[in-house]
C-alpha cells in the first residue's frame, strides 16, 4: 500500500543548475513538502546555488544547516565541501568526511540517510550527471520502498548518471525533466 510522500531528495552533477530549475518550475506556489538537493559543486568556494534558484523560482531555498529542523515548503540545497545527510529526527547533518564517488557532498549518502529516515514515505530523483554517484543510494530508497524516479537519459545533457542507475536498478519511472516536475506537483496530492 502507497503511502503519503512525506519529502523529495534530487541528485544531479553536470547540467544540474538547469535540470533543477526546470524541475522545480513546475511546482505550484504554496508546493508544501520540502525539497532536498544534491548537486556536485567545486569544493572551497562559496556557492550561490541557493540565492540563484530563490531568485529564478521566486521560493525560498535554503543551504541545509547542520542540526537544523527539514521544514515543509522548504527548497535544500547541500553546502560545498560538506556531506549532507538526515538523522532519524528528520533534521539535517553536516560531515567532511572523505569524498564518496570522488565527490563531496555525496548523493548516495543523501539518498541513503533519507531512505533511512524516511522509509517509503520519500521520492528520490537522479538527474543528470557525469558520475555513478546517487545510483547506490536510489536502490537503497527503492529497497525501503520509496519511490524513485530517473531523468530520461536520452535527455541528460550528461547521461552517465541515469543511466548508471538503469544498470543497477528499475526505477518506478523514467521520465523527462517536465515530466519529473509534474509528478513531484501531484505528490502533495496523492502519494509516493
Amino acid at each position: 500500500m502507497s503511502q503519503a510522500c512525506e519529502a523529495v531528495v534530487l541528485g544531479a552533477s553536470a547540467g544540474g543548475v538547469e535540470a533543477l530549475l526546470t524541475v522545480f518550475g513546475y511546482l505550484p506556489q504554496g508546493f508544501g513538502l520540502p525539497l532536498i538537493a544534491v548537486l556536485h559543486l567545486p569544493e572551497r568556494r562559496p556557492s550561490e546555488l541557493s540565492l540563484v534558484l530563490e531568485r529564478r523560482l521566486g521560493r525560498p531555498v535554503r543551504e541545509a544547516q547542520d542540526k537544523a529542523g527539514i521544514e515543509r515548503g522548504i527548497i535544500y540545497v547541500a553546502s560545498p565541501s560538506y556531506h549532507l545527510s538526515i538523522e532519524q529526527d528528520l533534521s539535517f547533518s553536516l560531515s567532511q568526511e572523505p569524498p564518496v564517488n570522488f565527490s563531496r557532498p555525496s548523493i548516495d549518502l543523501l539518498f541513503e540517510s533519507a531512505a533511512d529516515a524516511y522509509g517509503p514515505r520519500l521520492t528520490g530523483v537522479l538527474m543528470t550527471g557525469a558520475s555513478q554517484d546517487g545510483a547506490a543510494g536510489l536502490l537503497a530508497i527503492q529497497r525501503a520502498g520509496g519511490c524513485t524516479l530517473v531523468q530520461d537519459p536520452r535527455e541528460a545533457r550528461v547521461a552517465t548518471m541515469p543511466e548508471s542507475a538503469l544498470a543497477l536498478m528499475q526505477p518506478d519511472h523514467i521520465l523527462t525533466l517536465h515530466g519529473i516536475g509534474e509528478y513531484i506537483a501531484d505528490l502533495e496530492t496523492g502519494s509516493c
